[in-house]
């Protein structure tokens, strides 16, 4: 993990499309904005670990079963 030290209106780059600026800070809190690219998802650590989660419970409660693959024949007309 790299830990840097940043003051007010103080901005880190990370590549040449994101921009991270830190706009205030008090008390146990920061306040920063980001600028990147529309594709570029941002999501805060706690909702991308929920989509996680979501996605492995999905994966394991699924109903569909593959044992039996070589069952599903297409019939040709």
């Amino acid at each position: 993990m790299l830990i840097l030290t940043r003051k007010v209106n103080e901005e880190i780059k990370i590549g040449p499309d994101i921009t991270i600026r830190f706009l205030a800070s008090s008390d146990n809190q920061v306040k920063i904005g980001i600028e990147a690219p529309q594709n570029v998802q941002i999501l805060r650590g706690e909702i991308f670990e929920k989509i996680v989660q979501n996605t492995v419970d999905a994966s394991q409660n699924s109903s569909i079963k593959l044992d039996n693959v070589s069952e599903l024949k297409l019939n040709k007309i």
